[in-house]
């Protein structure tokens, strides 16, 4: 929708639902605050499947409603996604290029390992583990584990 309206490039997705699923619970809010309403009006019945199936023609229901609610939700999470999401995956991305460009110059590390290395740092505040120390980097000198510490802190901005 977001792209048949020119906001994004054909093929590109729009990450809004990383918001709404922050935002579940304001999400089912703005749904229930026309549904639950509307429930009393639709006769339905459970199916075996455990679906539902209505009874009455609904669709007079769901043609003409007030959604300035809806609008005004996906607006926000619209909003959310372009000045905070956006801009934080740039900042990690570029981080995380950095990073991998660097250590890239002084080792011969193939792109799984440097993953695994962005993420043990990332979780440990940019220092190795003891055991990622002894156990998946156990091959790194003292001096190289430091020197990657350094190039992780310098590439996130962490120093």
């Amino acid at each position: 929708m977001l792209a048949r309206g020119g906001f994004n490039p054909p093929g590109v997705v729009f990450p809004v639902s990383a918001v709404i699923l922050r935002k579940i619970d304001a999400y089912r809010r703005v749904l229930e605050s026309y549904s639950k309403p509307l429930l009393k009006l639709i006769d339905w019945r459970p199916t075996p499947t455990g679906n539902v199936e209505v009874l009455n023609d609904t669709a007079s229901f769901y043609r003409y409603f007030d959604a300035t609610q809806h609008a005004e939700f996906l607006y926000q999470c619209v909003r959310e996604t372009v000045e905070e999401d956006l801009p934080r995956e740039v900042k990690y991305l570029e981080s995380y290029d950095r990073f991998v460009g660097r250590v890239q110059t002084l080792f011969d590390v193939p792109n799984s390992k440097l993953d695994l290395l962005w993420r043990s740092l990332q979780q440990n505040e940019g220092r190795f583990s003891k055991r990622a120390r002894a156990k998946e980097f156990a091959a790194l000198t003292d001096s190289e584990a430091v020197a990657i510490e350094k190039m992780f802190r310098e590439a996130t901005g962490s120093e």
